[in-house]
């Protein structure tokens, strides 16, 4: 039956869609807190973040030459990134200490979600630039993503909607507890 759509009192037309409201995530789409520059002193809250509290950043782990930090815009409970100290966007632009411990953060980040949260795989990479979908291109950062079988659930695929059943400062306070000792 071809019929047109019912217009909705107060709610317009229907479109299949249900709505979970996450106005937290204004701040990502508004560009808040994003830097104004591609320099250290523009805004980069890679450089902010280690000057707070591992609380207050959301830092899991801290390193000689990087940090794991959750993502405050996480695709999954658990997202987090490596990013080293120093404001660098290209990874060929890294030195080789801090080459080596972001390879290595990133091995026991993957060793800390699975041990905290039984992950059962990773989405692991980077987005090196703007047009390469970096959303903070000036200043390096590699996401470590969990993911689980059936993560593709009804929610995502049928409900449209991601749900993420954890504060972040919850999941730092597990995550860091994870965190394994360096070898």
């Amino acid at each position: 039956m071809d019929s047109e759509p019912i217009e909705q009192a107060g709610a317009g037309i229907p479109d299949s869609f249900q709505r979970l409201w996450t106005p937290h995530r204004m701040a990502y789409i508004k560009g808040e807190n994003k830097p104004s520059g591609s320099g250290e002193d523009d805004g980069c809250p890679f450089c902010e973040i280690p000057k707070l509290s591992d609380e207050d950043g959301l830092i899991v782990a801290r390193g000689s030459a990087v940090f794991a930090v959750l993502n405050l815009y996480p695709y999954n409970s658990g997202h987090l990134m490596v990013c080293p100290y120093r404001h660098v966007s290209d990874y060929a632009d890294l030195d080789g200490t801090e080459t080596a411990e972001l390879a290595e953060f990133t091995k026991r980040a993957t060793q800390a979600l699975r041990k905290a949260s039984g992950a059962q795989g990773f989405n692991v990479g980077m987005n090196l630039g703007g047009v390469a979908g970096a959303g903070i291109a000036a200043h390096l950062h590699q996401h470590v993503v969990p993911r689980w079988g059936g993560d593709t659930n009804f929610m995502p695929v049928v409900g449209r909607t991601k749900v993420l059943p954890q504060l972040l400062r919850d999941t730092r306070d597990l995550l860091a507890d994870a965190w394994p000792a360096a070898s």
